[in-house]
């Protein structure tokens, strides 16, 4: 009976050979990697966690109360300004302008004034009574301004200012379209400068910031928040005085009753002269 020797087994390594030593370095440098991991996951979690609790809720609420404003506000847009002033305030061409750029001042005067929206196209946009509540304009205004950008609204005190130079700066800047005491006044093509009697501070001030229609704007460079205020003053004080010469004849000055009695004087005594010539 024969006997076979058995295959001898593949060597096996020794746990205490340098293979083993350097595979145990690497699993625990692995698992020192995934541990570093996931305290860093942990941290971030925990701080997203506390800052949550712990940030003040009014912040919150302002960035919602915004957020609505400008969403109310994006609805309002879509439904009545769309069409002219198109999908990105780029405007529409032979329709409206683009409003980027225009600011919430240009906003607040347009719609607040009723110009906007536009009946129909002509040399100047009436002023009418405003579609939009003042509710509804502020969301108008919150939507341009956050998609658009430019001039926003003034606070404070639009009247603290310097009656005299008011009224020089008027004379300067304002006169020659809106006459000497703001009543208004024929310009070219169709247009006229519109009588500023029953406008409100607000509005006397955006239409100087933005430059609706025919009017030049006046940026912070060309008039200061000062000087505007100061204008504002003159108009708004003017229009409040008596008329220097009694019964105002469109408030061309103090002489108004005297031109009218010259005038009629004049008409009356040209009127006797020929008929007594005719009678001769």
């Amino acid at each position: 009976m024969s006997t076979t020797n058995p295959q001898p087994d593949a060597p096996l390594a020794d746990a205490g050979t340098p293979v083993d030593r350097a595979r145990a370095r690497r699993r625990s440098k692995h698992r020192r990697r995934l541990a570093n991991v996931a305290g860093l996951m942990a941290s971030l979690i925990l701080t997203g966690s506390l800052y949550a609790v712990l940030a003040p809720a009014q912040a919150a609420d302002d960035v919602t109360s915004e957020s609505a404003a400008e969403a109310a506000g994006r609805e309002l847009y879509e439904r009545s300004c769309i069409s002219c002033h198109g999908e990105n305030l780029e405007g529409v061409p032979n329709r409206g302008p683009s409003l980027i750029g225009v600011g919430a001042a240009s906003v607040y005067f347009q719609v607040h004034t009723g110009r906007m929206p536009l009946v129909r196209q002509e040399a100047d946009a009436p002023d009418k009574p405003a579609v939009f509540s003042d509710e509804e304009i502020d969301q108008l205004m919150a939507y341009v301004q956050a998609n658009g950008g430019g001039p926003t609204l003034p606070s404070g005190d639009l009247r603290e200012g310097d009656l005299a130079l008011g009224g020089e700066l008027f004379r300067l800047n304002c006169a020659s379209c809106h006459n000497f005491v703001g009543q208004g006044g024929a310009l070219s093509s169709g247009k006229a400068a519109p009588s500023l009697e029953g406008s409100s501070d607000l509005e006397i001030y955006t239409a100087m910031l933005t430059g609706p229609e025919n009017m030049p704007v006046f940026g912070d460079n060309q008039l200061t928040p000062e000087e505007k205020r100061s204008i504002i003053l003159y108009v708004q004080t003017i229009q409040n005085m008596a008329d220097p010469g009694g019964a105002g004849v469109g408030r061309i000055g103090p002489v108004g009753e005297g031109l009218v009695i010259w005038v009629v004087g004049m008409s009356a005594l040209l009127f006797g002269i020929f008929w007594m010539g005719s009678k001769a």
